[in-house]
């Protein structure tokens, strides 16, 4: 009997070693995610500030070229040279600034993505200062939305189709989040989760992370699926509970 209950005792205590090992190396992989991210997003959106320095800098140069083709009456060489610079400013101008670096970063990066993809956007969004998320919990949700709407507006073949729209603001107390994007018909499910078509290692990571933060804050989320549309709602309190759920 002594025998019986100490082998138990042992492989009862070796379950409880393989739980906290494997915890610690998922949470791990979690950090070296994110991380990455968070790196990636800060270079991206420090080179758009830095090409909208530049712009500013060359403004003098362009003016005494523009000059030069008037002068010489080049007209299609200058009508080429303006609509260059026309596109350039475009991308210029269209960067969103949020009053938050890390949105800034990520909203910055999205959208030049979907751009690239011929994906039409509206973004509306202006951030507190203080709030209860973290940096780093911003940079997992809002990137993660933008990618997942990038994902399902690219299934719709007609490019002229392509929409993303984003809304984060102040509303009461507290942050709102929400992304809509147009899709191919609707969004299945399987165990009461929507299905994502991406592939590779980090798959299914982004909207387990997105639920962990929102079970911390005991906050609001609602994703919905209707036929050509998927939009997720999130409200997030601006000042943290006394209990937060870890």
């Amino acid at each position: 009997m002594f025998i019986f209950i100490l082998v138990l005792s042992s492989i009862l205590l070796l379950f409880i070693l393989l739980y906290f090992l494997i915890k610690r190396a998922v949470n791990k992989r979690f950090d070296d995610f994110e991380n990455g991210l968070i790196n990636k997003y800060y270079e991206d959106v420090d080179s758009i500030y830095k090409k909208m320095r530049g712009w500013r800098h060359d403004f003098h140069n362009h003016i005494q070229v523009m000059k030069a083709y008037l002068e010489f009456k080049n007209y299609d060489e200058l009508e080429s040279y303006l609509n260059n610079l026309t596109e350039d400013l475009i991308k210029v101008d269209s960067v969103i600034k949020t009053g938050n670096l890390m949105s800034d970063a990520i909203l910055n990066t999205k959208a030049a993505i979907a751009l690239s993809h011929d994906i039409k956007l509206n973004i509306k969004a202006s951030i507190p200062e203080n709030i209860a998320l973290s940096d780093l919990e911003l940079c997992v949700i809002i990137g993660n939305l933008f990618d997942n709407a990038i994902e399902g507006a690219l299934s719709l073949k007609e490019k002229e189709k392509r929409f993303i729209r984003v809304y984060i603001r102040k509303l009461n107390d507290n942050l709102y989040i929400s992304f809509t994007n147009s899709c191919e018909g609707r969004r299945k499910k399987t165990q009461g989760k929507f299905l994502t078509t991406k592939e590779g290692k980090d798959h299914g990571f982004g909207s387990g992370r997105i639920d962990a933060i929102v079970k911390k804050y005991s906050a609001f989320i609602n994703r919905q699926s209707e036929e050509g549309a998927f939009a997720v709602e999130l409200m997030f309190p601006l000042v943290l509970s006394s209990n937060p759920q870890f």
